[in-house]
């Protein structure tokens, strides 16, 4: 039982399947947060945008921080790696053999580009790319140092954070078209609540 637990939950091919399985959840999760704010008197753009947002940041984000918390294979009997030095583990990766430079690399970028890709879109104060750096390079920076303090065998690397940040970043930049129209609807969100209220107090 624990063996079958742990081809589920504690390899990368099991997150994977799992994350796939639940697709329909979070597109279920969509339909159901947006058509209780609809309920609610949400206009319908911004209600689905909201919704689409907040199941897109875990959805797509929760698994990968799954996976590079799992432990590597040596165990928690081999001392805690650091590399606080720029570049290097990025340049020995790229020396390596293209399939396994190309996961790496693209696995990193791809840690926290749900964060660059939606939190813009859901929270108008977000909607700057060097926020969302800066929020991502600090995601980063909480799971490189869990992974140090929990001594799961693997590296604690300045070029991971970089990676993650630069993920979220050119996320961020592929859902820029859409911010002003978040920034709008939410605008017109508010008009019509005051509306509504100067409404009733008449």
């Amino acid at each position: 039982m624990i063996e079958e637990w742990h081809a589920w939950f504690g390899t990368f091919t099991g997150v994977v399947v799992i994350t796939v399985a639940v697709l329909p959840l979070a597109v279920l999760a969509v339909w159901a947060l947006t058509r209780h704010r609809r309920v609610t008197g949400t206009a319908p753009a911004l209600a689905f945008g909201r919704s689409l947002a907040e199941v897109g940041i875990v959805y797509g984000t929760v698994p990968w921080v799954w996976m590079i918390m799992l432990p590597g294979g040596r165990g928690d009997s081999v001392p805690a790696r650091v590399n606080l030095v720029p570049l290097r583990d990025l340049l020995e990766i790229l020396a390596d053999e293209p399939t396994t430079a190309v996961g790496q690399i693209g696995g990193n970028l791809l840690v926290f580009a749900a964060l660059g890709l939606f939190v813009p879109m859901r929270f108008a104060a977000m909607a700057s790319v060097p926020r969302i750096l800066v929020l991502a390079a600090g995601c980063s920076m909480l799971v490189e140092s869990a992974q140090y303090v929990l001594r799961l065998d693997r590296v604690t690397s300045l070029d991971d954070v970089l990676l993650n940040a630069a993920g979220a970043g050119l996320a961020a930049l592929v859902s820029r078209r859409w911010w002003r129209g978040t920034a709008e609807a939410s605008s017109a969100g508010r008009a019509e609540a005051e509306e509504a209220v100067a409404t009733s107090v008449r």
